[in-house]
Order: structure tokens, then sequence, then C-alpha cells
């Protein structure tokens, strides 16, 4: 029989819970570590099915604190993609790989969310004029100073925050922890 409950398997687990706690507290709008979540997670679990279901488990669990909208099928469509590219990153971790897959989640997320807006909102017209408009909708979105630059601005360097955080914390872990560094079967 396997042992799941590995060292690595708590800490990447409970890496995850604690970056989903961050959700709670407040914060600049889109200034979160779900993407950060999504990619940490499918790079760090080797099973798919845990790659996907922890970090999923984690949004959901905070989404049932803060409450769900209407277009919450796009925040876990692309969740579930972020999830993907953090699959592909395990296969090559490096800062730049990092780095690029971070912003590429951001702006899948934005482009996702945005087309949801866009479908579920009757501010927009089904044209393509109507896209391109909640997409400029959305650059500026809460750009008043407040709360960061823009939602979409927020959600790229809070992915990179996230991701350093994160990516960051179990690098350092795997010294001063050899356990961690043990292949693991998660």
């Amino acid at each position: 029989m396997k042992k799941i409950l590995t060292p690595n398997f708590l800490f990447i687990t409970g890496t995850i819970v604690l970056a989903a706690l961050m959700r709670l507290i407040p914060h600049w709008p889109n200034f979160t570590p779900i993407a950060a979540i999504a990619l940490f997670g499918g790079s760090m679990f080797k099973k798919k099915l845990s790659a996907f279901i922890i970090p999923i488990a984690a949004l959901f669990l905070s989404d049932l604190i803060i409450g769900f909208h209407s277009s919450m099928y796009a925040v876990y469509f692309s969740f579930a993609i972020t999830v993907i590219i953090g699959i592909k990153l395990g296969q090559n971790i490096k800062i730049f790989n990092i780095i690029a897959a971070s912003l590429m989640s951001s702006i899948l997320f934005f482009i996702i969310t945005n087309f949801a807006a866009w479908i579920g909102n009757p501010l927009y017209p089904d044209t393509f004029a109507g896209l391109i408009q909640s997409y400029v909708a959305g650059l500026a979105f809460f750009n008043d100073g407040n709360y960061g630059i823009s939602m979409f601005f927020n959600e790229l360097i809070g992915g990179l925050f996230f991701n350093t955080i994160l990516f960051g914390a179990y690098y350092i872990a795997k010294f001063h922890f050899p356990s961690l560094v043990k292949v693991n079967n998660i």
C-alpha cells in the first residue's frame, strides 16, 4: 500500500490551504492567490487527480465563505486550465517558466472571465464590438487608484506575488526538510 500522507503531500496541501485562506483577509480586488494555487498544485502534485482536486477543493471551500456569483463557472474553468498549465510547468520548473506560466494564467483568467461577463451581462451587445467593450471595461475596472491600478493588473501582480511565495516557500523548505526532496507519488 502506498503511503499518501507523505511530508511532501502535507507540505504542498498545507501551503495551498494557507494560500486559500489569504482570500479571506482584506485585499485589493483580484490580488489573490487563486491562479497561484492552481499553478502550484498542478506543478507539484505528481498525480493529476490530486493536482485538480486539492486546489479546486481549497478554492471551493474559500468560496463557500466569500460567496458565489453568476459567472463562477468561468472562474473554475480558468482555474482548471491553470492546473493544466501547472502540470506542464511541473516538467521543467525554472524561474522563467514560473513567471511565464503565471502571466499566461492571469491573461487566460482575464480573457475567460470577461468573455463570461460579455455572455451574461445585458450591458454588452451580443456582437464582436460588445465583446471588445467587455474586455476594455475589464482593463479599466476599479481603476480609481484605491484598489490598485485595475482588476487585470492586480491579477497579474497578485499572480506573480503569490507564485513567488508558494514556489519560493517550497524551494526553501526543501533545503531545511530533506524529506520534501524525495520523489512523491501524490
